[in-house]
């Protein structure tokens, strides 16, 4: 019996730690598992918020009357400078002071400077004023240069909502390199409701309304100070008649240089009175 007591004693200790090891990779396994878990939460919430896209109404570029008579000028628009904030995609709001900042999950199609220049640069093409209207960023010549700066673009938070936009222009002569024409926009639009496609609207409404007063500004600018045709702009039938005129008027001074020479005197005939008393 004692013997038998001795052994029992003697396992018990063995059994408990096999126990407690058990326990602790029990342990072990159950946090893994909760990680996992918690690791697939946070990526099923990333999932559930994609992210949204916005842009400008762009107008189409309708073709312009036939019956307009554009002005023999080419205009280059763009660029239009900028903060940082307007040169990325994310759409901008202030808050009370000059607090600013970004939304995460509500981004613009494209840069607003960029959404800006393309209205500009589609809304001048459908109008039918001007000869042609190019990015000032291609290989394209041009007479004038329309380009500016964004100043505001974005949410103004307060009661109510507004959208703000601030920008100015100016008309560069590429010829003589002198600024011809500007112009100062800013205007707060009220939104409709506390949501960013209302805000989004609000700010397509203001862009459009001041691409608007652009335009007035520069029929009225074009209108005071016309713009005298070129002869590279003329047509080939007008090129033909003025090559003409000008080969009319070389044989006319050729031939009228020709019948003011002295004639040659004939050695046969005998020499004038003035040249004998000389």
């Amino acid at each position: 019996m004692i013997l038998e007591k001795d052994a029992h004693e003697m396992r018990g200790p063995r059994v408990a730690k096999r126990v407690r090891g058990l326990s602790s990779f029990a342990k072990i396994v159950q946090l893994a598992l909760l990680t996992a878990a918690g690791l697939l939460t946070l990526c099923g919430c990333g999932a559930a918020r994609p992210s949204r896209y916005y842009q400008l109404t762009i107008p189409s570029e309708q073709a312009a009357s036939q019956s307009a008579d554009p002005l023999p000028t080419t205009l280059l628009v763009g660029p239009l400078l900028a903060s940082h904030l307007y040169r990325e995609d994310r759409i901008v709001y202030s808050t009370s002071g000059e607090q600013m900042g970004t939304y995460e999950y509500q981004r613009w199609a494209e840069p607003p400077t960029e959404m800006i220049e393309e209205v500009l640069l589609r809304r001048l093409r459908a109008s039918g004023h001007y000869k042609a209207v190019y990015m000032h960023r291609s290989d394209a010549n041009g007479d004038f240069a329309l380009r500016g700066r964004l100043y505001d673009f974005k949410e103004v938070s307060g009661n109510p909502i507004l959208a703000r936009v601030t920008f100015d222009v100016e008309l560069r002569d590429l010829k003589s390199g002198a600024t011809v024409w500007t112009h100062f926009y800013t205007r707060d639009e009220p939104v409709g409701a506390k949501d960013v496609p209302s805000i989004v609207a609000a700010l397509d409404r203001n862009v459009q309304a001041g691409v608007k007063e652009v335009l007035a500004g520069l029929e009225e600018y074009f209108a005071t100070h016309p713009v005298k045709q070129a002869v590279s702009s003329a047509s080939p039938a007008s090129l033909q008649v003025l090559r003409s005129q000008e080969t009319r008027r070389s044989v006319s001074s050729v031939m009228s240089s020709s019948s003011s020479l002295v004639a040659p005197r004939n050695p046969c005939t005998p020499p004038s009175s003035a040249s004998e008393k000389s």
